[in-house]
């Protein structure tokens, strides 16, 4: 009852200055990289401490709902959400390999090497670099799904910055993990499309299909949410590319075993595209970790699923918000690139 309380205040009941420290309606900014030009935004003030935000596939920085924003600024983080590149307003300095992802996606079938434009590493290095730029130099990392294996990574390339890790419905990328059905894997790669109702209705058979039993959705708040997307970037080149990184990304066991930052693991039960174990076996290759299954959670941020993460997260954020004992003789990760 009292975290129920807790979370409806932090909702529905914030004083003004709160609201008004937290406006996520705060100007989108870019910062130049080597290869990319990332569009970001920055909630709250540059005083507190840093908390980055890493989508997942496909996944824009609005994709990020604006209250589960506003609650993580209100517990005294600037929060910090960007486009990842190939998707949204990030735009490529340089422009990438070439690649066919339907090629890519039969070696990969077939057990054989893929061949990326980029890794989750390179992606890695991104948000890595925001944070140069911003002039941040330590931070706690939220990521999910594909920004949960980002977000890994970025753990292992940089430990003594990273002052926790909370990784919501992603994977170790192990092989033998419960794969998703042939059918999910065909409506998340079905990006090209004749016109924009078109792409629309694609958009929101994925997020359908993506979304947990227990609720039943309204198609024309999907078409909504597919049209917001699509009016502000639509780009679904880039998003084969992060596919392919993907494919192309080896297990990632070798690299967690070895982690030592502070982490918690939130995965639903319901979830269609990583099945729960994934999150069970991710927590377990991860010393220390706190494991979180919300029951009936699939692969989305719905309306009814908000207040049991913000339950999970919330707390274990506030509780490392300002402990740093840690990093006492970290060294970052040495795993080799495969690739």
């Amino acid at each position: 009852m009292r975290v129920f309380i807790f979370l409806s205040a932090l909702l529905f009941g914030l004083p003004s200055i709160a609201a008004s420290r937290c406006d996520v309606n705060v100007a989108t900014q870019r910062v130049d990289l080597d290869q990319v030009s990332l569009a970001y935004q920055s909630i709250g003030r540059a005083s507190d401490p840093a908390l980055l935000l890493v989508m997942g596939l496909g996944g824009q920085l609005i994709h990020w709902p604006d209250e589960v924003v506003a609650a993580l600024c209100e517990q005294g983080f600037r929060v910090i959400r960007y486009d990842n590149r190939d998707v949204g307003l990030s735009a490529w300095r340089q422009a990438p390999g070439s690649a066919n992802l339907a090629f890519e996606a039969l070696r990969y079938k077939l057990g054989l090497p893929v061949a990326a434009p980029y890794t989750l590493t390179d992606m890695a290095d991104d948000g890595l670099g925001l944070m140069d730029a911003l002039q941040v130099q330590s931070f706690h990392v939220l990521g999910v799904s594909m920004g949960g294996m980002i977000a890994q990574h970025m753990a292992a390339m940089a430990p003594q910055r990273v002052e926790s890790l909370t990784l919501i419905m992603t994977s170790s990328g192990a092989e033998g993990l419960p794969a998703p059905s042939e059918t999910l894997v065909q409506l998340l790669s079905r990006r090209s499309a004749p016109n924009r109702e078109v792409a629309l209705e694609q958009q929101a058979d994925l997020l359908a299909a993506l979304g947990s039993p227990m609720v039943v959705d309204d198609r024309q708040a999907l078409l909504r949410q597919a049209a917001q997307a699509y009016d502000r970037a639509f780009n679904p080149e880039g998003v084969q590319r992060q596919i392919m990184a993907i494919m192309a990304e080896p297990s990632r066991v070798a690299l967690l075993n070895q982690l030592r930052v502070p982490t918690l693991v939130v995965h639903g039960t319901a979830d269609p595209l990583l099945p729960v174990m994934h999150g069970v076996h991710l927590a377990a290759h991860i010393r220390g970790s706190r494991l979180k299954l919300i029951p009936g959670l699939a692969h989305r941020f719905q309306e009814a699923f908000k207040e049991p993460l913000l339950g999970a997260v919330l707390p274990y954020l506030q509780q490392h918000r300002e402990d740093t004992s840690h990093w006492a003789q970290i060294e970052p990760v040495q795993v080799p690139n495969l690739l």
